[in-house]
């Protein structure tokens, strides 16, 4: 029984690195732009995609692939922050419906490129870390656990102590205040939206070889997504990791021990738990961070 919670508790870790990584870039779009980005699972599936594409049609080194992912899909973000957010600024519901939008044009181009049917790709490694007899973890797994990790501390210390970091989070607090004291909004934004697309674009390279690739993946991610920083408090990027880890651990073991039904109907009970006890989520405030 041990080994099986140990090994519930590595899969879980597993789980919570590549949903923080989608919902960090999901709280960062909002906190800087104001806009919900619907279409975020969906940068997700492109970063998939382009693994698909380059690492198992082309055979260019994973790693390699994985940061072609990140690049296509931060310039996609570009794309989005000029085509569609930046002339709907002032209409957060226009963003939003324009969001819907680009997630079907997104899905229609994977089905053209790519068909409905779904990818499995070769294994970057087939090697397995045995910490017991019954506890074991994938190498690609710990490839996506370190990337997390890395890539979010990367991202702390930008927002923490990097000037444009500083005007982010300017931006993100108060942008009329932020534009009087010099801080270009477009430059903030066009920032904000690479960076967090290309988050969601990575999660999806990375995560690539360890699940079946098709052209609806976006939307578990997406739900998964809104739940955790529905539960973390809109706009707060801490919250958005604690309550990713809390919600890994609880839908992980709940799959485990009750099956995956049980464990998704768990999740929004979850937040529908956090909403009643706080509105904003546990890291939230009501104004926007």
């Amino acid at each position: 029984m041990l080994d099986l919670l140990a090994q519930t508790g590595l899969n879980a870790v597993y789980a919570a690195s590549y949903i923080s990584l989608v919902a960090v870039g999901l709280v960062l779009i909002f906190g800087v732009m104001g806009v919900i980005n619907f279409a975020h699972g969906e940068l997700f599936m492109a970063g998939a995609y382009v693994v698909v594409a380059v690492y198992a049609d082309m055979h260019m080194p994973f790693f390699l692939a994985v940061i072609v992912g990140l690049l296509f899909v931060g310039f996609l973000g570009l794309l989005m922050e000029r085509a569609l957010f930046r002339p709907l600024r002032d209409n957060p519901l226009g963003g939003l419906v324009a969001s819907i939008g680009f997630l079907m044009i997104l899905q229609s181009l994977a089905v053209m490129g790519f068909g409905v049917r779904m990818e499995f790709i070769p294994p970057v490694t087939q090697h397995v870390i045995w910490l017991s007899d019954g506890i074991s973890i994938p190498l690609a797994r710990v490839y996506v656990i370190v990337a997390s990790v890395l890539l979010l501390s990367a991202l702390w210390y930008f927002l923490k102590r990097t000037r444009f970091g500083w005007a982010l989070r300017a931006s993100a607090q108060d942008p009329q205040a932020a534009e009087l004291q010099g801080i270009s909004i477009v430059q903030t934004a066009r920032i904000a939206m690479f960076i967090g697309a290309g988050l969601a674009g990575i999660a999806g390279a990375l995560t690539a070889p360890l699940i079946s690739v098709n052209p609806h993946m976006g939307h578990s991610v997406i739900v998964t997504a809104f739940i955790v920083i529905i539960v973390g408090g809109i706009g707060s990027l801490e919250g958005a990791i604690i309550a990713s880890v809390v919600y890994a651990f609880v839908h992980t073991f709940v799959t485990t021990f009750y099956g995956g039904v049980v464990a998704d109907i768990t999740g929004l009970a979850l937040m529908l738990l956090v909403l009643i006890v706080k509105p904003t989520g546990l890291f939230g405030s009501a104004d926007r961070a």
